[in-house]
This record gives structure tokens, C-alpha cells and sequence, in this order.
């Protein structure tokens, strides 16, 4: 009996951090404001590991399309309650400059528990992200896509850049939030399975140690979801705008299909070592869209535009399908075009330019942030 196609759905998780609208500093989230937004979102809506943060989930989605409208609203609702306390969401994977050592992690089980086992490292997490979540039923299908959509990882994350910035400093980084999640144990690049069956038996080895209770406890860039019947990408920062967010979901989506076409082809693509793909993830957390990265096939570095274009080609036929065509153009201007991490940086620039010190500067970056959470809304 032939396999069933994938349905390929798509949910999306953003995770967001709360500043103050006059000084611009991280703010705690007040109880009321996380109950207001439960009354209108109900479960689309939770508290984060810190209390200057809050996370939001779209429901399942056909395409982007229908993504779009679902993200609008939860951003929408995020804000306007948030506004009500004289606070401001920010999508931005670092604050630009507040200090982890001045926040709080949320007092619930869960997370006590988690700072409990992961100790000074747990409490440097002033970090948000965003995963996307793409339907794929098939168990060993599943395993069979994640190992190869592993190549595309740092592509992704090169154009979700949004954390330059940490503790008032320029790090150098387009992605600094990648140099403190990855402290944590089983993060990383996933690695390569066999089948389901070995990924359960490995999850398991865990599990029965008392080590972790479930598989949401391996942090990997892209993992099968613990809940769900999806593989979810987990590497890229979350993105100031919501039309960022929109063309990383579409590029998740069209690169699975493109790659279940393959397979119903008899065809592949080719699995590279974690070490080579390693390095193109660095390349893409330091560099962002500015310096390329490896096409392991032709051996040189190559524009991440260049390659853009190229993947475009690839999935043309599922962008059609998935009616995404506009988002994954976005995505190649995004490329082109630098991603959030340089726009933060332009905008630093100008305020010293203008003769402000560090500091104003750096709340102009801020600024910057709150309006860009609102500018596709």
C-alpha cells in the first residue's frame, strides 16, 4: 500500500519579551495582563521561562495565508493588553540591553524545576525564539525528512537573525542567542537516525535514567515535536516583523514537500556530516547574509543570495501549491537586502551619528523594535 502524502501543516510558536514604553527596560509580565490575554486567546497563550516574557502558538494552518491572519491577531492581542500596563512586546531574540542578572524566571513547577537542573545556565536564558511545526504523519517519513532538511538549517537561521546585541554591547553576531542556548545539554544539530524506532530507543535511554521525562527535553535545531505529528524547526531567532516570520514558515514548508518529492522519486538529498554543516551554522550566526555560506557540492562560499535564488527554483512547484510565492520572494530580498540583526545596527548607528551616547542609542534600538512588532499588523 502506497504511503499517504504528508499534509504538511504548519503551526508557528513566537516567543516575545515585555519593556517598559517610557524607559524601554524588560518588564515583568503582571498576572492580570497574562490572564486578560488568556481570556481572548485561551490556550494560543503561556507564560515563558522568564517573567519578561510571553509565548504565543498559531493554530494548525493550511498554507501561510492562513498563518498570517492567526499570527496578526495573537500579535494584535499581545500588544493592545500589553498596552494597557504600559508595556510593549518586542520580537527580537535578545534585548539590546538589559542584563540577564536583573530578571526572574516565572514561579510555576515547571520552570523551577528546569532552573533547578540546568543551574547558572538556566538563568542566563534572556533569549526568545521561534519554531515552526510542519504536519508530517508518517513516523519513519518524518525521521527521513528531518535528516535531510538538517542541510538547510543554517540558511534559515542566517535570514532570522535577530540578536546582535547583548548587555548593551555589539557582539558581533547576527544570532548571539545561539551562544547561550547552546550551553544547554542536547541542543545542537539533530542527529541523523536510521528510523523511528532508533529515535524512540534513544529517547527512551533517557527517560528511563531519569535524565529527561520526554523528548521536549532535547533542545535540538529541528526535532519530531514531542506533541505533535510535525517536525519542528527550532534555530531561528524570532523575527521584529511578522512578514520575517511568515517567509521562514513558507521556506520549512516548501523544503519539506520539495524534499518528499524527492523521495517518491526514489531520490535524496545528500546527507552531509554534522561537522561540515556545523560550519555553515556558525557562518550563519556570526555572518548573518553578509558572508555566504559553503555549498559543500561545489566546494566555495557562496552568497546566501545566490543560494536563495537557487532554492526558489527548487521549490518552485510547492510554493504554487502552498500559494507562498510572495513570502519565499521575501525571502530572497531579505538575503539581498540584510536581515533584523543589520537593521538593529543601522539604527545604533544613526543615533550615535546624531550625537547620542551609548545608551540613548541603544534605547533607540529598542524603540525601533516596538515599532517594527507592529509594522505588518
Amino acid at each position: 500500500m502506497p504511503v499517504k502524502a504528508p499534509d504538511f501543516t504548519i503551526g508557528i510558536e513566537e516567543e516575545y519579551l515585555l519593556v517598559d514604553k517610557d524607559s524601554f527596560d524588560l518588564a515583568p509580565a503582571p498576572e492580570a495582563l497574562m490572564e486578560e490575554c488568556k481570556s481572548e486567546l485561551q490556550d494560543q497563550v503561556s507564560p515563558e521561562f522568564l517573567d519578561c516574557q510571553i509565548e504565543i502558538g498559531t493554530r494548525v494552518c493550511q498554507n501561510v495565508g492562513e498563518a498570517r491572519e492567526d499570527l496578526k491577531r495573537l500579535r494584535s492581542t499581545v500588544a493592545r493588553v500589553a498596552g494597557r500596563y504600559n508595556l510593549a512586546p518586542i520580537a527580537s531574540s535578545c534585548h539590546p540591553f538589559s542584563d540577564w542578572r536583573d530578571q526572574r524566571h516565572t514561579d510555576k513547577d515547571r520552570y523551577n524545576a528546569l532552573s533547578d537542573v540546568l543551574g547558572g545556565v538556566a538563568r542566563r536564558m534572556l533569549i526568545c525564539g521561534m519554531h515552526v511545526h510542519v504536519g508530517i504523519e508518517n513516523r519513519e517519513m518524518r525521521i527521513d525528512i528531518m535528516n535531510q532538511l538538517s542541510y538547510f538549517l543554517p540558511h534559515l537561521l542566517a535570514l532570522s537573525g535577530s540578536s546582535p546585541f547583548w548587555q548593551g554591547d555589539d557582539t558581533g553576531l547576527s544570532c548571539y542567542r545561539l551562544t547561550v542556548f547552546d550551553n544547554l545539554p542536547r541542543t545542537g544539530l539533530p542527529q541523523v537516525m536510521d528510523s523511528w524506532g532508533q529515535w524512540e530507543r534513544s529517547v527512551e535511554a533517557l527517560r528511563m535514567l531519569g535524565v529527561i521525562e520526554d523528548s521536549s527535553k532535547i533542545w535540538w535545531d529541528l526535532r519530531p515535536s514531542s506533541k505533535f505529528p510535525t517536525l519542528e524547526t527550532r534555530i531561528c531567532d524570532v523575527s521584529p516583523r511578522l512578514e520575517t516570520t511568515l517567509s521562514l514558515a513558507a521556506m520549512n514548508q516548501a523544503l519539506a514537500r520539495m524534499l518528499y518529492r524527492l523521495q517518491t522519486k526514489n531520490q535524496r538529498w545528500r546527507l552531509y556530516d554534522n561537522f561540515l554543516i556545523k560550519e555553515n551554522r556558525w557562518r550563519a550566526q556570526r555572518y548573518g547574509t553578509t558572508e555566504g555560506l559553503i555549498d559543500f557540492g561545489r566546494r566555495e562560499i557562496v552568497p546566501l543570495a545566490d543560494l536563495m535564488r537557487e532554492l526558489q527554483e527548487l521549490i518552485a512547484e510547492d510554493m504554487v501549491v502552498f500559494k507562498s510565492t510572495e513570502a519565499v520572494e521575501n525571502a530572497v530580498a531579505i538575503a539581498e537586502n540584510g536581515n533584523a540583526a543589520q537593521d538593529q545596527r543601522k539604527v545604533l548607528q544613526a543615533s550615535l551619528d546624531a550625537g547620542k551616547d551609548q545608551k540613548e542609542a541603544m534605547r533607540d534600538v529598542v524603540k525601533f523594535l516596538t515599532e517594527e512588532f507592529h509594522a505588518d499588523l
